[in-house]
């Protein structure tokens, strides 16, 4: 009597099974969506555009490789930056000067961990780098 029992139970078990399986199966419905939005809504999109066009440099991060004030500190820079660029052809470097330093910083990194990245692989050259948020050039991002 108890095999009956367990029979129909795992019948009924079947059953259930394949019929979620059949619940959950995609159906594919094609169609056509019309969106309807007011005109002015494309004027801005266009817009938006031109600015992100016009507008060069985007938040981003550099590496700080050099800083320095003081006699001679133009110079050291210049040296410091044409060393790097030796080493590193591929990457952009930039000097500035924000009284009293003249600063080294390459790169044009759009994360924080891009950055980090590269920096790891030119800390045993300049251990004491550290990444600094900047605004950087779009169309120069590595």
């Amino acid at each position: 009597m108890k095999t009956i029992y367990y029979k129909i139970a795992l019948c009924l078990f079947l059953l259930l099974l394949s019929s979620v399986k059949v619940s959950f199966a995609q159906v594919e419905i094609k169609g056509n969506v019309e969106i309807i939005q007011d005109e002015r809504i494309a004027l801005l999109v266009e817009k938006h555009k031109a600015l992100n066009e016009r507008q060069s440099d985007v938040d981003g991060y550099r590496i700080q490789i050099f800083f320095d004030s003081g006699n001679n500190s133009k110079k050291k820079a210049s040296d410091a930056m044409q060393r790097f660029m030796d080493r590193n052809p591929g990457t952009k470097a930039y000097i500035s000067f924000k009284e009293p330093y003249y600063r080294v910083r390459v790169g044009n990194f759009r994360t924080f961990i891009e950055s980090e990245g590269f920096l790891k692989k030119i800390q045993p050259d300049y251990p004491n780098a550290f990444p600094v948020k900047e605004k950087i050039y779009f169309q120069e991002i590595n």
